[in-house]
């Protein structure tokens, strides 16, 4: 529980899901960058006799997401074909698709996530957790938006046929990214959240989801962490040790990975990213899904957590856990560490 347990740090450190800065990824724009000398090697390397990987690799993970935009735009102009169209032709598995999530742009990253998440049968719940819990409200705009416009259906009318229960209640709330983002904390309303929160769950028999689902899914930041302070005061527990207690399934997690978020979203990515890894098998599409849409935003924060949490590097786990091409991608979008 260490990560998650000492609240006081929590007031003046700062929150990366309402970070603007990309200052902590691990990717930065090239510099000297020409896209049509890129898109030579690109060519040279699919066009030739069997595909050169190495360079698919170096260009594309050496570049941000905005200068790989840039490369795609060129590359349809010299070929009258789509970057991710020759990738798809040319490479296969694991690989293809952490290469096609590079040259995405990340609402559409997002969004396409959304849509493998709620498609066919059942749903995947911890990939729907995972984003709603994770970004923000613009990024969550710019989702939507691409949602309309690819499949001409509200994402919100989409998942309300998906997800059920007070879940779905959760999720609809965040899916609709009008979280408040203030950055003022009202101690008096923390207050009387905290309280409210402590009244619907540990203090009653049985537990009042809507309270939480209200409170928790539409604060801000600053404000939660002000309430989960109060909380602890109240009840000498913490809300996650609450929530943990009182509730079940995947509502338990959903609220869970808000209140993780709240206070220290990479250290949450870094036990994502443990999980995904841990035991047999290991779950490729969460560990494509956190590199890439941190790599830009706070992936050197959550190698930091991963090493306080695990006693162990990212890099190294990745080393020994994902093989071939698709481990040397992921290993390059991590870093090597110091």
């Amino acid at each position: 529980m260490s990560a998650w347990s000492d609240l006081e740090l929590l007031l003046d450190s700062p929150s990366s899901l309402t970070v603007t800065s990309t200052a902590r990824g691990t990717v930065k724009d090239k510099a000297n960058f020409k896209p049509e000398d890129d898109v030579a090697a690109l060519r040279k390397a699919i066009e030739g006799l069997g595909t050169t990987e190495k360079t698919l690799i170096d260009v594309l993970t050496q570049r941000s997401n905005a200068q790989r935009q840039l490369i795609d735009t060129a590359y349809q102009k010299a070929t009258g074909r789509t970057l991710v169209a020759d990738l798809k032709g040319d490479t296969h598995g694991d690989f293809e698709d952490l290469l096609v999530a590079l040259v995405t742009p990340p609402a559409v990253y997002d969004c396409h996530e959304v849509m493998k998440a709620i498609k066919g049968s059942g749903t995947t719940e911890s990939t729907l957790t995972e984003i709603f819990a994770s970004r923000s409200n613009k990024q969550i705009k710019a989702m939507t938006d691409v949602y309309l416009k690819e499949t001409g259906r509200l994402m919100r009318d989409d998942l309300k046929s998906e997800v059920s229960g007070d879940y779905g209640k959760a999720v609809l709330i965040l899916a609709e990214g009008k979280k408040d983002e203030s950055t003022n904390v009202d101690t008096a309303k923390a207050k009387a959240d905290a309280k409210i929160l402590y009244e619907a769950g540990e203090k009653k028999w049985g537990t009042d989801e809507a309270k939480f689902i209200d409170i928790l899914c539409q604060r801000s930041v600053p404000q939660l962490r002000q309430t989960l302070i109060e909380y602890k005061n109240i009840s000498k527990k913490t809300l996650q040790e609450s929530i943990e207690s009182e509730m079940s399934g995947d509502l338990e997690e959903l609220l869970v990975a808000v209140v993780k978020c709240v206070k220290n979203a990479p250290a949450y990515f870094a036990e994502r990213l443990f999980k995904a890894m841990k035991g047999a098998g290991t779950t490729e599409s969460t560990l494509t899904r956190i590199l890439v849409s941190r790599s830009e935003i706070d992936l050197m924060d959550i190698k930091e957590e991963y090493k306080k949490l695990f006693g162990y590097t990212l890099y190294s786990q990745l080393e020994s856990e994902v093989s071939g091409n698709y481990g040397e991608t992921l290993k390059k979008l991590c870093g090597q560490d110091g």
